[in-house]
């Protein structure tokens, strides 16, 4: 669930877009899109901060301080007079998400590492792809009984209830004499020590460009489903269909990551995704299949992509963790808030692109993707014995 903090945060949003458009920029309604990716980038920022500071004063005290400025920054967008004003404090409620998004990561490493760290994160990662299930309905039932502001009035509830299951259920993994001294010259000397790691950087590369597809759908799908296809009261079901077939990418990673291993896992996956992202380019993005038969085929490629981030982002972590676990909170917060941020930049330009068609989300998945497939291929190879 804590996890899941950053999925909520994002899908319920997407059933309001065209409402917050309506309302807060009728001039310029893809600006709306940006509600999401202000959100992002607000979480890739916060991220640099919240594992050092996890590293200092425990796991549980940093989740839980993340937390209460999270509902906070939520009240504050429930009463937003402006879509600036809006952006802004969805910026900070990202900054505050960085809080369970990250510091559960190191918690985590805390307690496993390699490919048992993997299969635990493929766990974690179903819940995060069940919650997608239900947001966008969720967001779609809050509409309709109280308006798209009451979306932020949940925001808080989820936050409370995960908070009050945490402080209950999980105990502190970060025992005292393990805890490192919150020093610029540590920070520093630690941060330089990740990137003398090569997985650590090619995890990070791989990591931005495969959020920055993921992002850059999120923000276009919506719509994509509404102006291409004409299915947007329909939108909340189909987003749920996606996100329960995707929980499948997570159980297989926990099923075969143990066998093949993690590298084989992530160049198979994102080979299969590259072929099936160019042929979605030719058949959708030139108009080739249209109508019902493309609809479905968007479905089947919309859900290749949502398991592609079962199948690589808990393998990716685990592969950037493995080395670092005694700087497990510096390291959980440097490689996230940089293939965060970095991936917010590539997916606004292909979100903003949108043209009521899906072609530039796809042109975009193709290229994002292809990079991600030669970077694998030329540097994830099987570790020497």
């Amino acid at each position: 669930m804590l996890f899941a903090t950053i999925a909520i945060s994002i899908d319920a949003m997407l059933p309001a877009l065209p409402e917050i458009a309506a309302t807060l920029s009728p001039e310029a309604p893809n600006a709306a899109q940006l509600v999401v990716t202000s959100f992002v980038l607000g979480m890739g920022i916060g991220t640099l901060f919240t594992g050092p500071l996890s590293d200092t004063f425990g796991r549980k005290r940093v989740m839980l301080v993340g937390s209460g400025l999270y509902a906070l920054a939520a009240l504050a967008c429930y009463f937003a007079p402006s879509l600036e004003i809006l952006l802004a404090a969805r910026l900070l409620q990202g900054l505050a998400a960085a809080a369970p998004r990250t510091v559960s990561i190191a918690m985590v490493r805390d307690l496993y590492s390699g490919r048992e760290m993997a299969r635990i994160m493929s766990f974690a990662m179903m819940i995060f792809t069940l919650v997608p299930a239900i947001a966008p309905l969720m967001g779609q039932g809050i509409i309709a009984l109280g308006g798209w502001q009451s979306i932020f009035l949940a925001y808080i509830l989820f936050s409370g209830l995960t908070m009050l299951w945490l402080g209950l259920r999980q105990p502190e993994t970060l025992p005292d004499d393990k805890r490192r001294p919150l020093h610029l010259g540590n920070l520093w000397a630690g941060t330089k020590e990740l990137f003398t790691h090569r997985i650590i950087l090619v995890s990070t590369i791989l990591q931005t460009l495969t959020l920055a597809a993921l992002f850059a759908t999120l923000s276009s799908l919506q719509g994509i489903f509404e102006r291409q296809f004409d299915r947007a009261e329909s939108f909340p079901l189909w987003f749920a269909l996606i996100a329960v077939v995707s929980m499948l990418g997570s159980l297989l990673n926990s099923r075969v990551v143990m066998t093949l291993g993690m590298r084989r896992v992530l160049r198979r996956t994102y080979a299969a995704v590259f072929a099936l992202s160019c042929l979605a380019l030719a058949l959708l993005g030139t108009g080739t299949l249209s109508g019902t038969p493309g609809f479905a085929f968007q479905i089947l490629w919309c859900i290749s992509l949502f398991s592609m981030m079962a199948l690589t982002m808990g393998n990716l972590n685990a592969l950037a963790m493995e080395p670092v676990g005694h700087i497990a909170g510096l390291a959980a917060s440097v490689i996230s808030s940089v293939a965060t941020v970095f991936s917010v930049a590539l997916a606004i330009p292909v979100g903003l692109a949108f043209d009521g068609t899906s072609t530039p989300l796809l042109v975009g998945t193709v290229v994002l993707i292809g990079l991600a497939l030669i970077l694998s291929l030329k540097t994830l190879g099987e570790p020497r014995s």
